[in-house]
């Protein structure tokens, strides 16, 4: 009778233990591609002039989200890159409740413009308590057993829409993932290393370079990617890629990702979040050709997608 009470008492304290593994969650949102602008008039293919309402939905949105550990820009914040059009920006962010950080986009910083990265990241200090680094690329730990890494993919010694990962940074990720093997890795960049859709004037240069640096980590390993405004998730071995669509153009909608820390696997539950701003949406479909190739398939829009550690 006592072995039978032990064994009863020790195989409850394993599923205890087991369940409380499963239980290590994170759950984060990314947007992409807000293109903010002040300036009142909507372009082809984008609705910058209607962008204030747009991120003003997406933060009403995210708010209502509980649990949320941070949200994460995938770059183009601003449409244009001036000091006047950040600084506007700021007060729709100062209603998001949940802390937030950003990967810079093309549009973000110009060539040889006043807005340098140094400016750009300096306003978002001054107005975001939780952003406190001081490189244009960096990472941080949002909760045990998981890390975040945060690339700058871009070129600013010419007018181009292509990116690049510097020798510099190149080096410095493959130190960060040989630290982290035990965690499950997110990766933020504007410019994606695996494109949704072919686009040469906007692809990666060393994109080949950047994929050999994580394919050599077993570790469950997810990229977060913007800049293309396609919703597109793709799948290699260990390592996910996800494109995100553009808040400014349709699909006019962000990501929400809960991320489950198993003992054997990591499972990544990926949500498309379409805007409110129902008009707008409309008005966006009109605007682009091709709404399938943003939109994704529904494959690419939700997924649960199970990784093996």
């Amino acid at each position: 009778m006592r072995n039978w009470t032990i064994s009863l008492i020790l195989s409850a304290l394993m599923l205890c233990g087991l369940n409380a593994y499963s239980q290590q969650g994170l759950k984060f949102a990314q947007v992409s591609d807000v293109h903010f602008s002040t300036y009142g008039k909507n372009t082809t293919f984008k609705l910058t002039g209607d962008s204030p309402a747009l991120i003003d939905d997406a933060v009403n949105q995210l708010n209502e989200i509980p649990n949320l550990e941070f949200v994460m820009f995938t770059g183009d914040l601003i449409d244009k890159s001036f000091e006047n059009q950040l600084t506007a920006l700021m007060p729709h962010l100062a209603n998001l409740k949940h802390k937030w950080y950003y990967a810079y986009g093309n549009h973000d910083t110009c060539v040889g413009g006043y807005l340098t990265p140094e400016v750009y990241r300096g306003i978002i200090k001054e107005n975001n308590p939780n952003f406190n680094f001081d490189t244009n690329y960096y990472s941080f730990i949002p909760q045990k057993g998981y890390k975040v890494i945060v690339l700058d993919s871009i070129i600013r010694d010419k007018i181009t829409s292509n990116g690049i990962i510097s020798e510099t940074q190149l080096k410095w990720l493959d130190e960060e993932l040989k630290k982290s093997q035990k965690d499950t890795v997110l990766i933020f960049t504007h410019v994606p290393i695996v494109e949704p859709f072919s686009s040469p004037g906007h692809r990666l240069k060393n994109a080949s370079e950047v994929k050999t640096v994580i394919e050599k980590y077993k570790n469950p390993i997810a990229v977060f990617q913007g800049h293309y405004h396609g919703a597109k998730i793709i799948q290699e071995d260990n390592v996910l890629f996800v494109s995100a669509p553009a808040l400014v153009s349709y699909p006019n909608a962000f990501r929400i990702v809960t991320v489950s820390n198993h003992r054997n696997s990591v499972t990544f539950n990926i949500q498309m979040k379409e805007t409110n701003e129902v008009n707008l949406q409309k008005a966006a479909k009109i605007m682009t050709f091709g709404t399938s190739v943003y939109a994704g398939e529904e494959k690419d829009r939700n997924a649960i997608i199970t990784i093996k550690k």
